[in-house]
């Protein structure tokens, strides 16, 4: 019976969370001006000192990661 599996509703609430940083990453995100024979623009400040924080992709593997390691820790103890 997959409806009372206990694994649902986690899975939905990473899937939630991983949304909603994508979601933000992107509202947040400049749309890249195409601009010829001119220079690059400036980084912005929150990106040039803090450009870990600022990467989605990262957030996402940290996100994914604690769920996994939230899986394998209740199977652990679960198998005690």
């Amino acid at each position: 019976m997959f409806m009372w599996d206990i694994w649902p509703v986690p899975i939905g609430i990473v899937i939630i969370v991983i949304g909603a940083v994508c979601f933000f990453s992107v509202r947040s995100y400049n749309r890249m001006k195409v601009v010829l024979n001119e220079r690059d623009q400036n980084v912005p400040d929150n990106v040039e000192n803090h450009p870990f924080t600022m990467n989605p992709i990262l957030w996402v593997i940290g996100i994914a990661a604690l769920f996994i390691l939230f899986v394998i820790f209740y199977y652990w103890a679960s198998s005690l």
